[in-house]
């Protein structure tokens, strides 16, 4: 995660929403974020119920306790999967660049020059863009 962390401003720059999901409590998981240095937004699913919908659930994986198998994904603005990196070691985690690389094979163009944004009357805003990733889809079962 840290070097999705050192690769987020030319990940986000893509209109990305880069999104984490822990079984541990808020508290917890922002306690962790913070003491990683990790800006990226983290979501607690102490219920697995998202977990789960994406079959990552480890039972007992942690002692008694259920965890979430770590894996990356990207979605497209529909939810649909793109890309997604499965691992069996909390330790192993998708690089930075992997992303970019996955990013560059669906097509999502790397960030350009800003341009006016006349929607908005702001003549210095990037332009918009539809993200690859919405926060937290949860596909159908």
């Amino acid at each position: 995660m840290r070097s999705i962390e050192e690769h987020r401003q030319q990940i986000e720059s893509r209109g990305v929403k880069i999104v984490a999901i822990s079984v541990d409590p808020p508290q917890v998981t922002k306690e962790h974020a913070a003491r990683r240095g990790y800006s990226f937004l983290f979501l607690a699913d102490e219920t697995l119920e998202v977990i789960g919908r994406y079959d990552l659930v480890h039972k007992g994986g942690s002692g008694s306790s259920d965890i979430a198998r770590p894996a990356e994904f990207l979605l497209n603005p529909q939810g649909v999967v793109r890309w997604r990196n499965l691992t069996e070691s909390y330790r192993v985690r998708a690089k930075g660049e992997q992303i970019l690389e996955a990013l560059d094979r669906a097509g999502v163009p790397a960030a350009g020059p800003t341009e006016p944004n006349e929607s908005r009357g702001d003549r210095n805003a990037a332009p918009n863009r539809s993200p690859v990733a919405p926060p937290v889809p949860v596909p159908a079962r």
